[in-house]
């Protein structure tokens, strides 16, 4: 596992500069300076997203003198989209991709990872806004998966889904309002499945250049399943219908 964080404006520069993977970096609030600015530019620059918080919080996570600015490392290393998923393709894979779209719960992202690794997913992509952080906690709950599994994070979902939309795959979108029921659905295809948080679902702007939308029947009082639950029960009617028994 990575060093968990690093501090520091040069100490962290040069950490983007060397082209690590960083989670997240922690900006106290109100800070100025021409290094804040330089390193702000470079976040943007870099698609690396940063959260403004209380001087309090940076000091528990270490004493020392951090110049207000903390970045915590991530465990794993993200993919390139434009690189793996034409690497995907060339290995002959009929692939399924995952799109998680505004999942932040860190346990639900771990379980949604141990289900797609098991149902045999090719790739996850999340947004580089929130998203549940790789963390130790996410890593336990997907029992190590989210060391095997290719993770790519991006600035903007739709851009992701109009590239895979050009490299063939067919665009689904699980929701509540969708008229389809999973089952009836062909997974046969090169697939890519978005799932959306609980509260809000998927974002209707996504909605709306999708190819499919498909609902999960609910027939109890609770009208709505867990989304590493939902997630599971769609990864699987894909690698049934692919299964040849």
């Amino acid at each position: 596992m990575k060093k968990n964080y690093i501090f520091g404006f040069h100490s962290i520069m040069e950490a983007i500069k060397d082209g690590k993977e960083i989670e997240k970096i922690f900006i106290k609030h109100n800070l100025r300076g021409d290094l804040f600015f330089k390193l702000k530019k470079t976040l943007k620059e870099v698609n690396t997203p940063f959260q403004f918080v209380p001087i309090e919080k940076l000091n528990r996570i270490t004493q020392e003198n951090h110049q207000g600015v903390i970045a915590i490392m991530s465990p794993i290393d993200y993919e390139k989209l434009e690189e793996i998923i034409p690497l995907i393709l060339a290995e002959g894979k009929n692939p399924v991709v995952l799109i998680l779209d505004k999942i932040t719960d860190v346990r639900n992202f771990g379980a949604i990872t141990r289900s797609a690794e098991c149902a045999g997913v090719d790739l996850i992509i999340v947004p580089d806004k929130n998203s549940a952080q790789i963390n130790s906690d996410a890593i336990k709950t997907s029992s190590g998966a989210l060391l095997d599994m290719p993770i790519c994070r991006v600035g903007h979902l739709k851009d992701a889904i109009y590239y895979l939309k050009q490299n063939g795959l067919s665009i689904v979108a699980t929701t509540e309002k969708a008229d389809k029921i999973y089952y009836e659905l062909d997974f046969k295809i090169p697939t890519a499945i978005i799932m959306g948080s609980e509260d809000k679902g998927v974002e209707r702007g996504i909605l709306k250049i999708c190819d499919e939308k498909v609902k999960i029947p609910v027939k109890g009082k609770i009208k709505s399943l867990n989304v590493s639950v939902a997630t599971g029960v769609i990864v699987y009617e894909i690698l049934k219908q692919r299964t040849k028994f």
